[in-house]
C-alpha cells in the first residue's frame, strides 16, 4: 500500500492485496460542490461521495465501458457506509469529499480493497479522519454439520464456496457488513466463527495501514482549496451578489476564488492561495463597509460634471464632489483639477438617508496639513501664478 502516488490530485492511494488492486483518489470541495439528494423524504444534501469503478480490463474482460451497473453502485455504497462512521463532524471540516476507487485489477473483494484504499486517500488529502477503517471478505464451505470459514476469500473461493460476507470497520468495531448467501442459512456457531476471524484479519491489515500512513497529512495539497470562513450583516449580502449575482460574478473570476454565501451571512473563501482568498475578502470587507462621516478616504472620481465631480469612496458608496469643495481657491472647472478614473482624497462630511455621501478634497486636505489641491491645466496654473504675482 502507498499513499500520495498521483501528485496532481488532493489526495491518492494504491492499495494491492494479493491479485486485487484499487486506486483511489479523494478529492475536497466547497458546499456548492454536495451532491443533491432528490429522495422520497424531501430533497437533501450529501457532502461525502464515493464513487466505484470497475472496468472490465481488471478481469481480463475487453467489455464496453458504459454507465455504471447495479454490482458497481451497490459496491460503492458499501464502501461509503464503512467510511462514514469515521469521517469529522461538518463543524470540525467544512469540505466536501469524494472518493473515486478505480479498480485496476480483481481476484477478490475490490469493495474491501475500497475502503482500505479510500481510507488512505482521504488521510493523504488531509481529512482527519476519527480512525482507521479496513475491509475484509470472509467464505464459507458447508457440507452438512461441517464448515469451514475461508478468510480474504478469491473469486473462484467466492464463486465455488457457499458464502461472501464482507466486513468493515476500525480497531473498536464494524462499521459496515453485507452477507450473499447459496444456502439457506448460518447457524449461530458459523456467525462467531466468521466474525472472529474477520477481526484478526481485519486488525492485522490496519496495522499494516498506520504504519504507510499514522494520520492525516499535515499540510494539504497545494492542488486542494483552503477554505476562510467569516460572517457579515445578512442586510449586506444583495450588495455583495449584486444585481443579478454581477458583482459576486465578477468578484470570483478577478480573484479566481470560488464564494459562497448562507442566509444568515457566513460566507465561505475557497481558493488555492492565501493571497488570493485575501484579496477576495478585502473587496467584500469593502462592499460591506459602512462610510464613516469625518473619515478620510482615498475616493476614485468616476465622472466630471460642470458643478463638481462624483467620487466613490467605497464600493456602491459614491457622492457629488461639488466644485466648493475641491480647494480653498475659486475653481472654475473641475476637470481643471481632477480626472476620470484619478485616485483622491476626500474627507466625508455627511451621508443622506439613501447612502449617498459629501466628500470633500478640501477638508481632507486641511486636516492632513496637506498642499491644497492644484489645477492640472497649464493655462489654468499660469493664470493662478499671475493672480498670485
Amino acid at each position: 500500500m502507498r499513499s500520495g502516488v498521483l501528485p496532481r490530485t488532493h489526495g491518492s492511494a494504491l492499495f494491492t492485496r494479493g491479485e486485487t488492486q484499487a486506486l483511489a483518489v479523494a478529492t475536497l470541495g466547497t458546499n456548492r460542490d454536495e451532491q443533491i439528494i432528490d429522495a422520497l423524504a424531501g430533497e437533501y444534501r450529501d457532502r461525502f461521495m464515493l464513487h466505484y469503478n470497475m472496468p472490465p480490463y481488471a478481469t481480463g474482460e475487453c467489455g464496453r465501458v458504459g454507465t455504471p451497473k447495479r454490482r458497481e453502485i451497490g459496491h460503492g455504497r458499501l464502501a461509503k457506509r464503512a467510511l462514514l462512521a469515521v469521517l469529522p463532524k461538518p463543524e470540525d471540516f467544512s469540505y466536501s469529499m469524494r472518493v473515486v476507487s478505480e479498480i485496476t485489477e480483481s481476484n477478490g473483494s475490490s469493495s474491501m480493497a475500497s475502503v482500505c484504499g479510500g481510507c488512505l486517500a482521504l488521510l493523504d488529502a488531509g481529512v482527519p479522519l476519527k480512525a482507521h477503517v479496513a475491509g475484509i471478505a470472509m467464505g464459507l464451505i458447508k457440507d452438512g454439520n461441517r464448515f469451514a470459514v475461508l478468510t480474504d476469500i478469491l473469486g473462484d473461493e467466492d464463486h465455488l464456496g457457499d458464502m461472501d460476507f464482507k466486513v468493515a470497520g476500525t480497531t473498536g468495531g464494524v462499521t459496515a457488513l453485507q452477507m450473499d448467501i447459496k444456502i439457506q442459512g448460518i447457524t449461530k456457531e458459523i456467525m462467531q466463527v466468521a466474525l472472529a476471524q474477520a477481526k484478526d484479519a481485519r486488525l492485522h491489515i490496519l496495522g499494516l495501514m498506520q504504519e504507510s500512513a499514522s494520520g492525516p497529512r499535515q499540510e494539504m495539497s497545494a492542488y486542494a482549496p483552503r477554505l476562510y470562513t467569516f460572517k457579515i450583516n445578512p442586510e449586506k449580502i444583495r450588495d455583495v451578489i449584486g444585481k443579478g449575482g454581477a458583482v459576486i460574478r465578477a468578484l470570483t473570476e478577478e480573484t479566481g476564488t470560488t464564494i459562497d454565501i448562507q442566509d444568515d451571512g457566513t460566507i465561505t473563501i475557497a481558493a488555492t492561495s492565501g493571497d488570493a482568498a485575501a484579496a477576495a475578502r478585502a473587496r467584500i470587507d469593502a462592499i460591506t463597509a459602512e462610510v464613516e462621516i469625518g473619515k478620510i478616504y482615498e475616493g476614485t472620481v468616476l465622472k466630471i460634471l460642470d458643478f463638481g465631480a462624483i467620487v466613490q469612496v467605497l464600493p456602491g458608496k459614491d457622492g457629488l464632489l461639488h466644485i466648493s469643495q475641491i480647494t480653498q481657491e475659486r475653481v472654475n472647472k473641475a476637470e481643471d483639477y481632477v480626472k476620470e478614473g484619478q485616485v483622491v482624497r476626500v474627507k466625508v462630511l455627511e451621508t443622506d438617508d439613501r447612502g449617498r455621501v459629501k466628500p470633500s478634497m478640501k477638508a481632507a486636505a486641511a486636516e492632513e496639513g496637506a498642499a491644497a489641491p492644484q489645477a492640472a491645466v497649464p493655462e489654468v496654473v499660469a493664470q493662478q501664478q499671475q493672480q498670485q504675482q
